[in-house]
């Protein structure tokens, strides 16, 4: 059950809010009483989105924010602070993941270095904006998405390394944090039904079998243990990574069923 009180009187920011992950935690944070800034680099589609929730009675409003612009990052977090009298709660959702090359020797810089300027720099931009208000707000955490692409081989070199590489952001931020009152933790999700799997239902079936649980993750999941994290329900607990994946990575269901395992 949804408690409608858990960030009442929180003002939160939440990037790649348009749509999948993002949209279901911007949604999710507002159903527990958050003012919520819901901020895309599509500002049209994170704009639809903010309204839909609007005629719900949810207090969400959107912002345009390309978190691979420092400036464009400072803006959207003046403008939630603005907004809302003060930032409470910062969710890191917006990535950038480029299919790979054929052969390794055939990646580009260019393209790893935008996957990581997203993925991960994007993030360092958006903690880096955010921290002093959510050192001033006595309550703050940051909460990002990462992805079981950071734990064990799924392909996705780039992306990989930078979800990867929020891992060791998180630890290093919440120490440093801890001191300031902000808690900072990561959420890696396994596989989620969101648009980027359009037209690819077979594929989305065969990995469907591989998650232990028997089904692949929905953005409301993710956004579930995100609203944990952030919540005072997790106020003991900073530095850490929870894994929402279905049981893929801890069960290699491959193997069982080879060795025919009870």
């Amino acid at each position: 059950m949804t408690d409608h009180t858990r960030f009442a009187g929180h003002g939160v920011l939440v990037t790649g809010a348009a749509r999948g992950i993002g949209a279901a935690v911007a949604r999710r944070l507002a159903e527990e009483g958050g003012r919520v800034l819901a901020t895309d680099r599509d500002l049209p589609e994170a704009e639809h989105a903010a309204a839909s929730l609007r005629r719900q009675g949810l207090a969400v409003e959107a912002s345009a924010c390309d978190i691979a612009d420092r400036a464009s990052v400072e803006a959207a977090v003046a403008h939630a602070v603005a907004a809302f009298g003060s930032l409470d709660v910062l969710v890191n959702c917006a990535a950038h993941g480029t299919p790979d090359a054929p052969l390794f020797e055939d990646e580009s810089d260019d393209t790893w270095a935008l996957d990581l300027d997203v993925t991960l720099t994007g993030a360092y931009r958006c903690c880096r904006a955010a921290l002093p208000h959510l050192a001033a707000s006595g309550r703050g955490a940051i909460v990002s998405i990462g992805s079981v692409n950071g734990l064990q081989d799924f392909g996705n070199h780039a992306y990989s390394a930078a979800k990867a590489g929020l891992g060791s952001l998180t630890r290093t931020l919440a120490g440093h944090a801890a001191g300031r009152g902000v808690r900072v933790n990561l959420v890696v999700p396994g596989t989620v039904r969101t648009s980027a799997w359009e037209g690819r239902e077979d594929e989305l079936d065969a990995i469907r079998r591989l998650h232990p649980l028997g089904r692949v993750g929905e953005p409301e999941d993710i956004a579930a243990a995100v609203a944990f994290l952030a919540s005072r329900d997790a106020a003991w607990i900073t530095g850490t990574t929870l894994v929402v994946d279905g049981g893929l990575t801890a069960v290699h269901t491959g193997f069982r069923a080879a060795v025919r395992h009870p």
